[in-house]
């Protein structure tokens, strides 16, 4: 028997904080004009004292499900692409599930930082395709203010935290999944990470253990360069010229790192959906906040082709061609 895959819903959520650049005028030696110019952002959503990854999972998922007409509770598998978990164990996923009373379902995170949720759908179709699943919730959900160095004018401009929330069912009918790459570089590591059990990678004194730490032109000349060439082959795999996908969704993480990949590309920009502008770089949700903001904006119709495209830490990135609806 031939099993076939579609994502079928799509929810966001983000906080009401917001954290304007005003506001971190404040904080440390920048202003909004050399942030604007530099990256795109104006504000970010920031979560509270009290509110966590699972929270705004949670969230975005009651979102969903006030425009979906099914239910969570048939869900068989969970999957929340985080690097910002609630707790190293039990995991965030687990939360959701009992959250939602979803009694029949496996429950993991998985961390592929700013493409994470790429790896969660090209893992939720995988699964589905094997036949051992039929119905995966993918999360891709993260709380960067918590680990970002408020201290660092360099990183502290950039983040802000949100979630998105997709369903990927089985289907009798055309599969929604058109082509899937996944790529990464190990040796580039250095250039973006938040130390852990090891000692950091560039001797970063123990107090700011727990931030990001970031090489901004390393990391962006590493997505500029290899980005485009990924979005060609994701294409060519699908038997499509690049410009035929209606959108181009990529990891937001600076706006004027994705006008160079769209120049490098041949990829309109005008067909290019962002989230960064007023939510930051939210990591593993940036891509569903853009989907989900062109779905409630009517710009995504269904029959569209979207090239769906995370790269970050690791170094990896993810390609994923959909037709939706």
């Amino acid at each position: 028997m031939t099993y076939r895959a579609k994502v079928t819903a799509v929810g966001s959520y983000v906080p009401d904080t917001i954290l304007s650049n005003a506001d971190l005028e404040k904080m440390v030696d920048t202003n909004d004009e050399w942030i604007v110019q530099r990256t795109g952002i104006r504000e970010r959503r920031v979560a509270g004292p009290d509110q966590f990854t699972s929270d705004l999972s949670i969230e975005a998922v009651n979102r969903m499900l006030a425009r979906y007409p099914g239910t969570v509770e048939d869900v068989d598998l969970v999957i929340v692409c985080t690097n910002t978990p609630d707790y190293p164990f039990p995991s965030t996923a687990c939360r959701v599930q009992n959250h939602f009373g979803m009694k029949a379902a496996g429950a993991m995170d998985l961390n592929a930082t700013c493409a994470g949720f790429v790896y969660g759908l090209h893992t939720a179709n995988a699964l589905i395709l094997s036949g051992l699943h039929r119905k995966v919730l993918v999360i891709g959900a993260d709380t960067m203010s918590k680990i970002t160095d408020y201290r660092d004018r360099s990183t502290c401009i950039l983040f802000g935290d949100g979630a998105g929330a997709a369903l990927v069912e089985r289907t009798e009918g055309e599969s929604g999944f058109l082509a899937s790459f996944l790529d990464s570089d190990g040796s580039g590591g250095r250039h973006v990470y938040r130390a852990g059990l090891s000692e950091t990678m560039e001797g970063v004194p123990l107090e700011n253990a727990p931030y990001v730490v970031q090489n901004g032109r390393e990391v962006y000349k590493w997505a500029v360069s290899t980005v485009p060439g990924g979005m060609h082959r994701l294409a060519e795999q699908a038997g499509l010229a690049l410009t035929e996908a209606e959108w181009f969704i990529p990891h937001s993480a600076n706006l004027r790192m994705i006008e160079s990949i769209c120049e490098k590309s041949g990829f309109p920009l005008e067909r290019t959906l962002v989230s960064m502008i007023r939510n930051g770089n939210t990591s593993a949700a940036s891509i569903p906040l853009a989907l989900d903001e062109g779905l409630r904006e009517g710009r995504i119709q269904t029959g569209d082709r979207l090239l769906l495209y995370g790269f970050g830490g690791g170094l990896v990135q993810a390609g994923l061609l959909l037709r939706w609806g």
